[in-house]
């Protein structure tokens, strides 16, 4: 019989977490079945990734996620989580998850909490109260899975949680498919123009992102270049208002959300970062796959990613002025974004394959649920 899990999320739009979720979600096919609650009930752009065959709902009216403190609520939380076999939270907003099995514990199923990362209002520091909150809420995990170093040391130092715990797992993706050359329009309303320099990103369009930043560091760019963001978000009309004023409109595209970006991270040159906050993303992965150098500030576990050869392209912080000469130095020389491009590739070859990302969740799940060959 499949195994019934309970996804809990703090958005259910298509960035890294939800976008691992959904393909850990496709790689177990018939041996799981899917039940998907989004603390932002509107947003549930990945449920469009999700393989054609695999069982999944979105569910319909689960108890309030977020709010304040309360016996009621954590009850009612823990009533519903009953009806699964195993139950994945992701993140902070689905944090009150964790704590209704902790403070009502009986017959609530193992749970898995994920940390992928932080928002804009913990960018610069974590919130002592949300750590206090944590860590007395993951007392009821049976597990805690992180993808960074950055995060394992605040899982075990900050979060108090014991090392047996804590598991890093690398974000891996299908390496060999970003290899495949891109087609010229798979971007839609996107043509490279003779002699430009396209910087690219895949980001959500939220503050959290820091795309107003890049916009202004590739205005800089003394190069003739071609700034391109992949993703959806709030943060669109601000984005758009900096090209506006930085004199660039012409050369900003913004396509909204693709699926599949092997499809056409190859028609970049650069691949940008510019988060305030990043913990090991997934869009860099794919960019090495890809074979693309990388721009980006000191963020994370970004530095450690990275091949060797793109160390020198790594700002020490967050910071437009070192972002832009990182981009410059990159846009004025086409030999060497070759050679770190395929520098990165071979990392990500060796490192970053998404086979051993699947069977080490598989292995993580199925060992909480004690049934450690479930998921193949």
């Amino acid at each position: 019989m499949a195994v019934h899990i309970l996804h809990v999320h703090s958005t259910f739009a298509l960035g890294g977490k939800e976008a691992r979720a959904v393909r850990l979600m496709n790689a177990f096919g018939d041996a799981a079945r899917h039940t998907i609650v989004s603390s932002m009930p509107d947003q549930l752009g990945a449920r469009d990734a999700i393989a054609p065959g695999i069982k999944y709902e979105i569910a319909q009216d689960p108890p309030p996620l977020t709010g304040k403190p309360s016996v009621g609520r954590y009850d009612a939380i823990a009533r519903f989580m009953r009806r699964f076999d195993l139950v994945l939270t992701y993140n902070w907003g689905a944090i009150d998850a964790v704590m209704a099995g902790r403070v009502f514990s009986k017959r609530v199923p193992p749970i898995v909490h994920h940390e992928d990362g932080f928002n804009a209002d913990e960018a610069v520091a974590l919130k002592p109260q949300r750590n206090m909150y944590r860590r007395v809420a993951l007392g009821a995990a049976k597990a805690l899975a992180v993808p960074s170093e950055t995060l394992e040391q605040i899982a075990l130092e900050t979060w108090k949680q014991p090392r047996a715990k804590v598991h890093r797992i690398a974000n891996g993706v299908p390496v060999d498919l970003y290899a495949k050359p891109p087609k010229p329009d798979a971007i839609p309303g996107f043509q490279r123009k003779k002699g430009e320099v396209v910087i690219g990103t895949l980001a959500g369009l939220r503050e959290v992102k820091n795309l107003p930043m890049l916009v202004r560091a590739v205005a800089g760019v003394p190069v003739k270049t071609r700034l391109v963001i992949v993703g959806e978000g709030p943060e669109r009309a601000r984005i758009e208002a900096t090209a506006q004023a930085m004199d660039m409109a012409d050369k900003l595209h913004l396509p909204g959300f693709l699926p599949e970006p092997w499809r056409y991270l190859g028609l970049f040159d650069v691949f940008a970062l510019s988060s305030k906050s990043e913990q090991f993303p997934i869009s860099v992965v794919e960019a090495m796959a890809a074979g693309l150098p990388v721009s980006s500030p000191h963020v994370g576990d970004v530095s450690r990613m990275l091949s060797m050869a793109n160390y020198p392209y790594v700002a020490p912080e967050v910071d437009e002025v070192l972002l832009r000469d990182s981009l410059t130095l990159l846009a004025r020389d086409a030999d060497k974004r070759k050679e770190v491009g395929e520098a990165n590739q071979r990392r990500a070859k060796t490192d970053y394959d998404e086979k051993a990302m699947i069977a080490r969740y598989a292995a993580l799940y199925g060992g909480a649920l004690g049934r450690r060959d479930i998921f193949g």
